[in-house]
């Protein structure tokens, strides 16, 4: 059984004051919707975890009525942190689950061929991550005024979601860095304190995250 975790708990504040940046419409239809629709299309998955804020649970369960997500869905309360978050999600879990996705609610341009490659190199190596190689020149700064070096690209990616895992592997590595007290904010982090290989998927077409307002042009013509 594979199950879908949707990372829906946080406040998004670079988007500003006051916004929550996963109920903008873009396209027609909120950030979170598109999410949330990719998910329940994609054959592989079984089930869908949100992880929401406490209180908001009646929008997502209207959310649902509105587009019609037919596939079987829980809401979760999130915890301070994304990491807490994400345990959360994994606790609820059907017993069954082999496989987990991890996936961040304001990410809504993922493709379903995405999202199948990574639980295939997940089913391979036990973790997967969706990624991009990095183009840009990437500086080294100490103070972010003056540049302490060039760092070489090549070696570089960028990595985003999903991130999916065998479920026994996620949760040992999670358990890891909450019993030495780490806030990661990226789950393969946590893999590499249980020395667990994790593979590099492509993704072939832009999969950006709505971070700031200047993303949702670009990702409103990339989803029309």
């Amino acid at each position: 059984m594979i199950s879908a975790i949707i990372v829906a708990a946080g406040k998004g504040t670079r988007m500003g004051t006051n916004v929550d940046k996963l109920w903008l419409e873009v396209a027609g239809r909120p950030v979170i919707a598109h999410t949330w629709q990719k998910f329940n299309d994609a054959a592989e998955i079984s089930e869908i975890i949100l992880v929401v804020r406490d209180g908001m649970q009646p929008h997502f369960m209207e959310l649902a009525e509105q587009f019609h997500f037919q596939k079987k869905f829980q809401l979760v309360v999130g915890g301070t942190e994304r990491q807490d978050s994400v345990w959360n999600g994994l606790a609820a879990v059907s017993p069954q689950t082999e496989i987990v996705l991890i996936q961040d609610a304001a990410r809504p341009c993922t493709t379903l061929e995405l999202i199948a490659a990574t639980i295939l190199a997940a089913r391979e190596t036990g973790a997967a991550v969706a990624a991009q190689p990095v183009t840009d020149t990437i500086k080294e700064t100490v103070d972010g005024k003056i540049i302490l070096r060039t760092v070489d690209r090549a070696k570089l990616w960028a990595v985003q979601t999903p991130q999916t895992f065998r479920l026994e592997v996620i949760h040992r590595a999670i358990a890891a860095a909450r019993e030495k007290k780490l806030n990661l904010t990226d789950d393969t982090a946590a893999c590499e304190l249980i020395s667990q290989p994790v593979q590099l998927v492509k993704c072939t077409s832009p999969n950006p995250k709505v971070t700031v307002p200047a993303d949702l042009p670009f990702i409103a013509s990339l989803l029309r």
